[in-house]
């Protein structure tokens, strides 16, 4: 793997431009849980995706489950040039869509042990990325190409303690895999298109994940779930094909290392039968993203003396994310659902870059859950995203000051089959 001085800021911080969720988290672990907006998805035990919002909802499935989702992310994230400092023209900056659009699968397992224990799994994604501009950019050397995805086998066993309490505990196996390509734009002292950067490489981390789950009464159930840290490591070779003149190896690997941290992650969830036929449900959900302070990236020289390549201060904040949705049974096979969703940056604005334009995003999501038979039934969701539009300047390693306009918005369309066995 080959390491940059742009290696973290373009292999973690564009992942928002994807995904549509603060900074470089997915929310998309289920489609059942889109069409309320993820709502209560610490509280409401829908299928076998509990594995990944509340293990501790697995001890309310009497029958084994199994639940299969895919999500077509479609984005709209678009740049206008504003203003250089060095002669270019700002339109040579328009870019009418930096992110091609992703599709994100995920699949869950579940099944009592007894009558007080049982035991699930799931394949998941917390964290992903992708964008791309033309290899003649103007801005290449904060541009280029980029791609990151995680997945998470995810292992949980619960407990029911009582008929109102259960706990639930995961272990986490996380892979991580990235693809960061970067070009010199238009430079007056570097020549334009030369390969600055190219890194492909991939590295594994381990995580845990608690969860609880209260019945308050036959209506109203409340659940709690956390995420810890997980230290990810990645480790390879550093390498840039510019000329040692502006400090370049012209194509020499050097050994080097690079450690980031995917952040903490806590959610409080409710959920409330109000009659027969209508359920409201609510989340609040923490990242703990101040743990995400600084970036370096570590390279080893032929003389065995270290030094850094990369040193970025990111001084991330904590991040929150409100949700409110609803579901209303139609009828007996057909369950309709709608919600809404704030959802908070964690990037200051001193921060931004067109690597992560990210911003406030509001969610309006509907969907439903239709029964085939007893055994079987599918969900369907669609989600808009809408995010506020962001001015900001970047100035690249070379001196030069780019500054933008970008905009950011998303359609979020999810199907899952789920089958009850």
């Amino acid at each position: 793997m080959k390491f940059s001085k742009t290696l973290i800021a373009a292999s973690l911080a564009v992942i928002s431009a994807d995904t549509f969720a603060a900074a470089f988290q997915l929310a998309e672990q289920n489609a059942s849980g889109l069409g309320r907006a993820y709502a209560g998805e610490a509280s409401i035990a829908d299928d076998a995706s509990v594995v990944a919002r509340n293990p501790a909802l697995m001890t309310l499935f009497k029958d084994k489950q199994l639940s299969i989702a895919a999500i077509a992310v479609i984005p709209d994230v678009s740049l206008e040039g504003t203003e250089t400092n060095n002669g270019v023209d700002p339109s040579a900056l328009d870019d009418d869509s930096i992110a091609p659009s992703a599709v994100v699968p995920a699949a869950y397992f579940t099944m009592p042990y007894n009558d007080k224990v049982s035991l699930g799994f799931g394949a998941f994604s917390n964290f992903g990325l992708s964008t791309k501009f033309d290899d003649d950019y103007a801005a290449g050397l904060i541009a280029g190409e980029t791609e990151i995805f995680t997945v998470n086998l995810n292992a949980s066993v619960a407990y029911k303690v009582s008929e109102q309490f259960s706990f639930g505990v995961g272990l986490n196996y996380i892979y991580a895999d990235a693809t960061v390509i970067r070009k010199v734009g238009a430079n007056e002292s570097l020549a334009f298109g030369t390969d600055a950067v190219n890194l492909q490489g991939d590295d594994t981390g381990l995580g845990l994940n608690v969860g609880v789950m209260y019945q308050l009464d036959d209506n109203s159930r409340f659940g709690f779930n956390y995420r810890s840290e997980t230290d990810i490591t990645f480790e390879g070779e550093f390498s840039n094909e510019l000329p040692a003149a502006v400090g370049g190896l012209q194509g020499t690997q050097l050994p080097g290392s690079v450690e980031i941290t995917l952040p903490a992650i806590a959610e409080f969830s409710g959920s409330h039968q109000l009659d027969e036929k209508l359920g409201l449900h609510y989340s609040v959900l923490w990242t703990g993203w101040s743990s995400f302070e600084s970036l370096e990236a570590q390279v080893t020289a032929p003389s065995g003396a270290q030094f850094s390549a990369f040193d970025k201060n990111e001084s991330f904040d904590d991040a929150f994310r409100y949700s409110i949705g609803t579901d209303y049974q139609y009828n007996e096979n057909l369950l309709l659902r709608a919600g809404v969703a704030f959802d908070e940056s964690p990037v200051s604005q001193q921060h931004l870059s067109i690597s992560i334009p990210d911003t406030d995003r509001f969610w309006f999501s509907f969907g439903g859950n239709y029964a085939i038979d007893k055994q079987s039934n599918v969900d369907l969701g669609v989600s808009i995203i809408r995010g506020k539009t962001q001015n900001f300047t970047e100035t690249d390693e070379a001196g030069s000051q780019w500054s933008f306009e970008s905009k950011g918005h998303a359609v979020l369309v999810g199907a899952q089959y789920n089958y009850r066995f």
